[in-house]
């Protein structure tokens, strides 16, 4: 069954407002446990539950970022490209975070850049 873009918005939805709260725990949740996130802006890939935590705790939780939707493009079944608005210590950012989720709703890869 694919994933409609309402239920990846749903996810996209759930994600922002975990890691806005600043809740490592609920945004880890949203995560297959085999999850990657890519992101060249940091240098750096995070692989697995350890790494998807790392990657919470160090750029949310650590740069106390806060992110606002813009919007989300289908990608296709599963996989969403979302553009969002971000703010933090660093400053003022806008960037894109490519979603693929597994059957279950869970984020299976994210590859995430800065415009």
């Amino acid at each position: 069954m694919a994933l409609e873009k309402d239920d990846l918005r749903a996810t996209a939805d759930a994600l922002i407002a975990a890691t806005n709260a600043f809740d490592v725990e609920r945004a880890l949740a949203l995560f297959a446990p085999d999850a990657v996130i890519d992101d060249p802006s940091t240098g750096h890939r995070f692989d697995g539950s350890a790494g998807v935590r790392d990657y919470i705790a160090r750029y949310f939780v650590g740069y106390r970022t806060v992110s606002r939707f813009l919007s989300l493009e289908h990608a296709g079944d599963r996989r969403a490209r979302l553009r969002l608005d971000f703010t933090g210590d660093f400053g003022h950012e806008v960037g894109v975070l490519d979603i693929s989720v597994v059957r279950q709703g869970l984020i299976a890869r994210i590859d995430a850049d800065l415009e």
